[in-house]
């Protein structure tokens, strides 16, 4: 793994790199609403900047709240929150679960209010799957009757995050319910790696993409949900197992240079940078808590020497895949344009500052 100089000079970068991000017209996805739709700059309220300021935050945490990264942070919601919220979906949730750790630390009141009522619909409002499960509602798309691995991360993190920091363990417990859902429809019995998608409309798994960035949402969200809320002994139990029956699939699957490819299973698919350092929080994260062993913890150094590799000089995450929509069949994933991205740079951060924490 690279040094610890390597490591910081990256993060460094890393942060810059947001900026460079360009919204250039490339990629047109106009809401449902008719009006524009940015998933590339961060200027946007998207699931993409929402999984970069999860990113920044961690970042900011791991420094001791730095006054710099923390006017960053501040600096965008309170612009956002002037501008105005777009309509509630899976997606545009995304931002919340950053914003739930400033209020946790801060508890400024201006961030309490916007978050108890976002809860409060997500609760009342979003469409349910049978089994309770969270529909996969986007903003240019209505996904009736779907289940995505990404709902965990864009939704149930920042129910069970806020649900923890205000003491309504109503939230928790539907974040709980949310992974032990996803897990029964999306957890691929056969290979213990997971699924894209599920429809209840058919009845299936659609492509049976075991799509990597799909795998690196649940390998990361099964450690970070533990750290932001307090969750009952038998579902964390069964969690952990879920977790491990993964990590044993993944491992490998990781190619001689570090990578893991946008389909885990498919040696002509492409290897994906955003996947990678997902995939390499998970397992240093991991070993590091003791829920997983050396294999995984080595597993994940070679996974960010790779990541490192992919870091411009201006910052920006090379070899992401963009934006994935549910795939019929396998090539559409092969397919998948290369964009840097908001969740490129954030999931990039969230693996370097798991490996600075070796050894402190």
């Amino acid at each position: 793994m690279g040094a610890r100089s390597d490591i910081e000079s990256a993060l460094t970068r890393l942060v810059a790199g947001f900026e460079n991000l360009r919204h250039d017209g490339s990629y047109d996805e106009p809401n449902l609403d008719g009006t524009p739709g940015d998933y590339i700059s961060f200027d946007g309220w998207e699931w993409p900047q929402g999984v970069g300021l999860y990113g920044l935050t961690q970042l900011w945490l791991a420094r001791g709240q730095d006054n710099e990264l923390g006017q960053t942070l501040t600096g965008w919601y309170d612009r956002a929150l002037t501008r105005g919220l777009p309509e509630m979906n899976v997606n545009t949730t995304a931002p919340m679960l950053a914003l739930s750790i400033l209020w946790r630390e801060t508890r400024d009141p201006r961030y309490g209010e916007v978050l108890q009522d976002w809860a409060a619909r997500v609760m009342t409002d979003a469409p349910r799957t049978p089994f309770g499960g969270i529909q996969h509602d986007v903003s240019d798309k209505v996904n009736t009757g779907e289940l995505w691995d990404d709902t965990l991360f864009m939704v149930a993190l920042f129910l069970a995050s806020y649900g923890q920091s205000a003491g309504r363990k109503d939230l928790v417990d539907e974040a709980v319910r949310q992974f032990l859902v996803h897990a029964q429809f999306l957890s691929d019995r056969e290979t213990g790696l997971w699924f894209h998608g599920w429809t209840f409309e058919g009845r299936h798994n659609f492509a049976r993409a075991r799509w990597a960035r799909g795998n690196a949402w649940i390998t990361a969200c099964l450690l970070d949900l533990f750290d932001l809320a307090d969750v009952p002994a038998a579902s964390a139990a069964l969690l952990r197992d879920l977790l491990r029956d993964q990590v044993a699939a993944l491992l490998p699957l990781q190619t001689a240079d570090g990578a893991w490819r946008t389909l885990l299973d498919d040696p002509d698919s492409y290897p994906e940078t955003s996947a990678t350092a997902g995939i390499a929080y998970g397992l240093m994260k991991g070993a590091r808590l003791g829920l997983l062993g050396e294999e995984a913890r080595q597993a994940g150094h070679r996974a960010v020497d790779y990541v490192l590799g992919q870091i411009g000089p201006d910052g920006v995450v090379s070899g992401v895949s963009y934006g994935t929509r549910m795939g019929h069949d396998l090539q559409f994933y092969r397919d998948i344009p290369i964009q840097p991205t908001g969740y490129g740079q954030s999931l990039a951060i969230l693996a370097l500052v798991e490996a600075l924490k070796e050894g402190e």
